[in-house]
């Protein structure tokens, strides 16, 4: 017997792992309160799973940030192969025109309902079954699919998704959901302990890779508040208020550099002198560090609470 293609009779011991999965499906489609929203007025959807974007209209140039699988954004210029886009968090790029497709021309925004991804990285296959092919993608966390309106609503473990370019295929219910309500700072903090070991990745907003100000900006999201994209910016944005090293709690941001008006790293404070961030130091990767070490405690130069 195999168990992860469930190709066993429907018995009492497989009912009961049946509801067991819905439980997991419930609990886990409630850890994804945000997800990279898409722009109003978009355009074009991103049609990779994760698409660069670019400071320049090369792919010589500094990935500036990157955007996910599904998510609508809009076009400001098209410069041979490349068109700039603008993201719902105001951030500007330049992405390869292969990586999105128009809004007319994709599923996005029909009539199915859409779902965000809420495992670190989720599967699709072609058919309801793990074994019989290798997936046709991998996507990251808080990628968007779509429901069909013909996926079967008795499937206990898969949902039929339309992807961005109208084909269809199957993801297991456990690694999706629907966008939830905020989640409290402490859910937060969970979210955030997932994915430590994640690597370290310049101008990365995925779980395939953040950088330290992508991976705060994720977190903060899940508690309903999009807030700018860089640390600088998030430093000094009026969504949030100062507070003194003294009296910081679980959720507030720490902001690090040479000095308050050169700010090069952030994370996210976890409380008991503790914080959590995706750094180059040391190892690579989103990890947890004490504050009162060094270098931390002397490059630490701004502390910030988000407003309610």
């Amino acid at each position: 017997m195999r168990a992860e293609g469930w190709n066993v009779p429907w018995d009492g011991s497989i009912r009961q792992s049946a509801m067991r999965w819905l439980l997991i499906c419930t609990l886990m489609a409630r850890l994804l309160a945000g997800a990279q929203q898409s722009v109003p007025d978009a355009d074009l959807v991103v049609s990779h799973p994760v698409v660069n974007m670019y400071k320049s209209a090369t792919g010589d140039s500094e990935v500036v940030s990157q955007v996910l699988y599904g998510t609508g954004v809009l076009s400001l210029e098209k410069q041979g192969d490349w068109i700039r886009i603008r993201t719902a968090d105001d951030y500007t790029g330049w992405v390869a025109s292969g990586d999105v497709v128009g809004r007319s021309a994709s599923s996005s925004g029909a009539e199915g309902k859409s779902l965000r991804v809420t495992a670190i990285i989720a599967n699709v296959y072609r058919e309801p079954d793990v074994t019989e092919h290798a997936p046709v993608l991998r996507l990251p966390w808080e990628s968007i699919v779509e429901i069909t309106p013909d996926s079967p609503k008795d499937n206990a473990r898969w949902w039929k998704v339309r992807l961005v370019h109208g084909q269809t295929a199957w993801v297991q219910r456990g690694d999706v959901g629907e966008k939830g309500a905020p989640l409290s700072i402490d859910e937060t903090l969970n979210v955030a302990k997932r994915f430590l070991g994640t690597t370290y990745t310049w101008g990365g907003t995925s779980s395939f890779g953040f950088d330290c100000s992508g991976f705060t900006q994720m977190l903060v999201r899940q508690r309903g508040i999009e807030m700018p994209r860089d640390a600088d910016l998030q430093a000094g944005w009026t969504g949030v208020v100062s507070v003194d090293r003294k009296d910081l709690q679980p959720g507030d941001l720490l902001f690090f550099g040479s000095t308050a008006s050169k700010i090069t790293h952030t994370g996210m404070y976890l409380g008991q002198g503790k914080f959590i961030h995706d750094t180059t130091h040391d190892h690579p990767g989103v990890q947890i560090s004490v504050l009162d070490d060094m270098p931390w405690t002397k490059l630490l130069v701004a502390t910030r609470r988000v407003k309610q």
